[in-house]
């Protein structure tokens, strides 16, 4: 049996007593009802109390419905605020929903629709707890806040992590480009316990022998420019790690010089012939299939089994898209705030429009797109129109050929067309909304009709 300990609490505030009465009788068999008379009673209750919901009307004496969600949005965003509405206040209730109420029911309420609305209210607030609460659990766990996801796959890695970082092994990181390989690597030197500092190397952005001088050093007058003698990474990183990125990217002669390092823990700047000592760990990563430049002569094969004592590989996004909404969340909140926009979310339609795109630049494009979206957004909530083109016109390509596929018809020009056409007829020639359900912007819509002569 279930206690009232359990019960979630509602702040029901109205000013009209039948509806009050009425409204407070039907959810009180499941839910704690603390009523208010007024909007001006209930954020005074609220101030002084929590909730798990705030049911209350829009058109009141006094502060009103607008003045209660303000109130509740500044106490806790996460509680959701759903509306009462009288007909002929549609407007101003979708105005209420731009500025964070979670939902509206219009009057005379329908019993069944406001049943439906506070438990999926109550859902998302308990969704949204338990990822911030899974988040900091991963934080305090694992000692990384910057990598984020809960799903399977990241969560093996994270215990992965965990378990290899106090180790002194070499570790080989591998993925696909933007899939978080340095968060990783920092990640590991965190939990290492190593007292130095952590020094990334991108190798891919240096050319050879400039790439040699920075990784070990040079003595004066080794090369023109080289005025007096300089560390290299592996000096600086001593007692800590050092990030080899892109380590697929390195010549032969780098090559020798890493394997020595590996096995002696020495050795040489440019141009000069003293043996240097260094107790820098080494985390390399690449996205690159190292076994196949092997084969092509391209990598040492002793190197390679050298770097690959420990390996971590991440997965591409498109294999774990249940960790893109939570990607997307603290993109908005961090570029809302590094750009000072209020940017509440991102609405359901983007949403599955993201969720349904293949990331082939990953996290990284994930974080450039959500950038993008909130500098240009006019308004509160990411719509699909602030959706980069490039994007949707890709997800509409991709279900024109997966429409060709299971029709056998790979005219993907003709399919494309019969799926504006499908989704004008769906909405009655309402282009905004064919192109919400598209996926796309109403300017590639039109693009798209002028192209077919659908005009």
């Amino acid at each position: 049996m279930k206690t009232d300990a359990i019960r979630k609490t509602i702040l029901l505030i109205e000013d009209d007593r039948n509806t009050r009465n009425g409204v407070a009788k039907l959810l009180r068999h499941k839910y704690e009802i603390v009523i208010a008379e007024d909007g001006a009673r209930g954020i005074n209750v609220l101030q002084r109390n929590n909730f798990d919901l705030v049911l209350t009307d829009i058109q009141m004496p006094g502060a009103n419905g607008m003045d209660v969600l303000a109130e509740c949005t500044k106490k806790n965003p996460a509680i959701p605020c759903v509306l009462i509405t009288a007909y002929g206040s549609i407007e101003t209730a979708v105005d209420a929903i731009k500025a964070g109420a979670y939902d509206f029911i219009s009057k005379p309420i329908d019993v069944s629709k406001l049943e439906v609305t506070i438990e999926r209210a109550l859902e998302s607030k308990e969704l949204k707890e338990e990822n911030t609460s899974l988040k900091k659990q991963i934080d305090e766990k694992h000692g990384v806040k910057n990598i984020i996801g809960s799903s399977p796959k990241m969560m093996e890695i994270l215990e992965t992590v965990k378990q290899v970082a106090p180790a002194k092994a070499t570790i080989l990181i591998l993925g696909e480009s933007g899939t978080g390989k340095e968060l990783i690597a920092k990640a590991i030197h965190n939990l290492s316990g190593r007292k130095g500092a952590f020094i990334p190397v991108h190798c891919a952005a240096l050319p050879s022998a400039l790439l040699e001088s920075e990784l070990f050093g040079h003595e004066r007058g080794a090369f023109t420019g080289a005025s007096e003698q300089r560390k290299g990474r592996f000096e600086l990183a001593d007692g800590g790690t050092i990030f080899l990125d892109e380590i697929g990217e390195i010549d032969q002669l780098v090559q020798v010089k890493l394997l020595r390092i590996l096995e002696t823990k020495t050795f040489e700047r440019v141009g000069g012939a003293v043996l240097t000592k260094t107790d820098a760990r080494i985390v390399a990563a690449t996205n690159k299939n190292l076994v196949t430049l092997v084969k092509e002569g391209k990598f040492r094969e002793d190197l390679f089994f050298r770097l690959n004592v420990l390996s971590i590989e991440l997965p591409p996004l498109r294999e774990r898209k249940e960790d893109i909404p939570l990607l997307v969340k603290n993109f908005i909140d961090f570029y809302s705030k590094e750009n000072m926009k209020k940017i509440e979310g991102i609405s359901e339609d983007a949403m599955n429009v993201i969720s349904n795109y293949d990331w082939p630049g990953n996290i990284r494009e994930l974080r450039n797109c959500i950038e993008r979206m909130v500098v240009l957004c006019r308004e509160k909530v990411l719509q699909t129109s602030n959706i980069p083109q490039n994007i949707t016109e890709k997800i509409i390509l991709g279900s024109s050929l997966n429409k060709a596929a299971s029709t056998g018809e790979l005219n993907i020009e003709n399919n494309e067309k019969s799926l504006i056409i499908q989704a004008l007829d769906e909405t009655n020639g309402n282009r905004t909304m064919a192109a919400e359900k598209l996926g796309i912007s109403r300017r590639t819509l039109h693009r798209k009709l002028n192209e077919y002569g659908l005009k």
